[in-house]
Order: C-alpha cells, then structure tokens, then sequence
C-alpha cells in the first residue's frame, strides 16, 4: 500500500534542467508534495520549473539559492524571487544577509545556511573560518541568524538538537539536508543521519536528492523513507 506524502520530505531536482525535473516529478507523482530547486538548474529553467510545479501540479517548492551579497543587492534579489509564490528560500546565514532577506521575502520562509553539510573541519580550516568544533559554530551561527529574523536554518542533522534547543529557534523552522537512508552512498556529504533519525533529532523537513532521482523506482525510493519517516 503506498503511503501519503509528508510535507516533511523535500525532494531535492538536481537533475540538468526543468525537463528532467518535470519527467522526475511526474514519475514521483502524488508520492511527493514538496521540492527543492536549487542553484545548478537556475540555468536550465529552474524558476519555470517551480512555477510549474506550483501553479500546475499544487506543489510546494523550496529555492535554494544560498544568496550572499551586500544588504542592497540581496534584498532586492529576495523581493524579486518573492512573486513567484515560493515557500523556502536560502541565504547564507551572515546576519546582515539575513536582514536584507528579512526585508523583502513576502509570505516567503527565509532559512539560513550555517554550514554547508559537504564541509568539515579541514575545509572550513582552508577557507580561513575560525578555529572551533563544527557543531558549536553551526549552532552559533544558527542562533545569530534567527536573532537577524530567518524563519529557520539549514543544517546538518547532527546538529539538528543543538539548534532546537536554542531559544531562538522556537517555532523557528530546522530544514537538513546530509540525510540518507540506511545503506545509500553518502556522496559529497560528511556530516550525515538517516531520515528517521533526523526528524527525531528535531528537523521539521528532510531533503534528500540522489537516493531517490538515482534510483531505479524514484517513487520506491521515495515511499521507503516515508515508511521510515513514519515510525519516528
């Protein structure tokens, strides 16, 4: 029997173009409520694809674009990605970039990415970012980010209790990314949790990419974390 959608799931189309997302949203059906367009298909039709699958397929859709720039120029980019009746939105979570986006996100969810889940200790070292345990900055960055207006964070599911338990994330949305189901290949991702887990750690939503558009039967893959989603 195949289980209802759960708006707790996000399926990440990173896939090459909005064709390919459209095929892919058409083989996940009614399996899938809710999708995440980001940065790579921004080129290949990314936005039509999110107005499609809004306007014509009652989706809802998270664009993930990790903004960053001077206060001006992101909050103008927010206020025009705002009239295409989006859900989510990314910005990295710099406080001056999260009150820009603040400023002009409409009925949009502003989420903050602390640190990206591809990264660890030696990349952020690389990159010059202070010195310090990943989980203590993410859930420092978190906290400056909600106190800056986001409506939630982005982050990896290990640190997804630290971050509830701030008291700034009150009714404040935690979205992670880095979750695989129990077997996949973790790819590009280092800071990982299965999907059952993560939710029981505190994230509101999961988003997972390849261990469902790779699959042989996406909508298998799909249903499989929704069984996995309801036990937790």
């Amino acid at each position: 029997m195949s289980l209802p959608a759960d708006d707790r799931l996000i399926v990440a189309l990173d896939v090459p173009n909005a064709l390919d997302g459209l095929n892919m949203a058409e083989r996940l059906g009614d399996a899938v409520s809710f999708y995440k367009i980001g940065l790579g298909m921004l080129t290949g039709g990314g936005l039509a694809l999110a107005n499609e699958l809004k306007g014509e397929h009652g989706k809802r859709i998270f664009l993930d674009m990790k903004l960053f720039d001077i206060g001006a120029t992101v909050e103008a980019a927010v206020r025009g990605l705002s009239q295409f009746d989006l859900d989510f939105l990314t910005v990295h979570g710099d406080p001056h970039v999260v009150r820009a986006a603040a400023q002009a996100k409409g009925d949009m969810k502003i989420l903050a990415v602390t640190i990206l889940t591809s990264l660890d200790r030696a990349d952020l070292d690389d990159g010059l970012i202070r010195a310090g345990d990943i989980p203590d900055l993410v859930q420092e960055r978190a906290a400056r980010a909600l106190e800056a207006g986001a409506d939630g964070v982005i982050a990896s599911p290990q640190e997804a209790a630290l971050i509830r338990a701030l008291p700034q994330a009150i009714e404040k949305l935690i979205v992670t990314p880095g979750v695989r189901p129990t077997g996949s290949a973790l790819g590009d991702q280092k800071r990982v949790m299965t999907p059952r887990d993560a939710v029981v750690a505190g994230a509101d939503h999961i988003v997972v990419g390849r261990p469902i558009h790779a699959a042989d039967d996406p909508r298998a893959a799909a249903q499989a974390i929704l069984a996995d989603l309801a036990t937790g």
